[in-house]
């Protein structure tokens, strides 16, 4: 399976770097394309001071362009996105595919005094569901945002799904890379699949803090090794994983075996 990474700043309304990127991909081949979170919309902080109407035009406006992309060069894309219904903002990751279009609303959001993404989405608060799950060319992925990768249900859910791959757009910031990577690093050897983390860079400076988006987007293999990651700048990552690695290292290790037994 040969996949992609796509880590940028915030595009706002822009849409050449991402038919410039796309068409590099579609040449390498690539049949999944990830993003990280505030890519196609604005930050979280900046959505807080912008009408509701404005962020719909802004996501209606890469909808669009995201499913023309997916259309002409038959690749699927995972976006993350705010959408407005009824006048309330949602959190989502959209899955554009050639045909159709599929939207995993966020079930776990930040909820700290300076981010709390929790009071302003109108998520609904219930009990936790599986990610979004799919195949493309027999591989199959789980979608979770990078927030929900600190849940263990969900972690479950996409273990009893055999899902070889987990994909976490993310808008890490602060002096959080190490931990972000041991972790998924933890998850991906303990639920032997791999971790595909797109995270976003740029920043945002409000009066008590410059919020830093360091990219760090990675791959780790089944066996909870990183294989490939991006530094700080804008990149493509162009990266393949192996359906057969992830059945082997899942009948080698045994997790879901003992999990079940015990």
């Amino acid at each position: 399976m040969t996949a992609a990474v796509l880590q940028l700043p915030s595009i706002g309304m822009s849409s050449t770097k991402l038919y410039h990127y796309i068409r590099i991909a579609n040449k390498k081949g690539v049949k999944v394309l990830v993003m990280g979170e505030y890519l196609l919309n604005s930050f979280f902080k900046e959505l807080q001071s912008m009408s509701t109407a404005m962020i719909q035009e802004q996501s209606q406006h890469q909808i669009k362009i995201l499913k023309e992309l997916s259309a002409t060069y038959s690749m699927t894309i995972i976006a993350p996105l705010v959408i407005v219904k009824k006048k309330q903002p949602y959190k989502c990751i959209v899955k554009f595919s050639p045909t159709s279009a599929s939207y995993y609303y966020q079930q776990i959001l930040i909820n700290y005094p300076h981010w709390n993404e929790a009071k302003f989405f109108a998520n609904e608060t219930t009990f936790l569901k599986s990610p979004m799950v799919f195949s493309v060319d027999g591989f199959r992925f789980a979608v979770m945002s990078g927030f929900e990768m600190h849940a263990d249900k969900l972690w479950h859910f996409a273990s009893q799904k055999n899902v070889d791959a987990v994909i976490v757009p993310s808008v890490s910031t602060f002096e959080s890379s190490q931990r972000w990577k041991e972790l998924a690093r933890m998850r991906a050897f303990t639920h032997n699949c791999y971790v595909l983390r797109a995270n976003r860079i740029g920043e945002y400076k409000d009066k008590d803090h410059t919020w830093r988006f360091y990219g760090d987007s990675f791959l780790i293999d089944p066996n909870g090794d990183v294989i490939n990651e991006l530094g700080n700048s804008e990149e493509l990552m162009i990266v393949e994983m192996s359906h057969a690695e992830a059945v082997e290292a899942r009948r080698a290790w045994g997790f879901r075996d003992i999990n079940t037994k015990y």
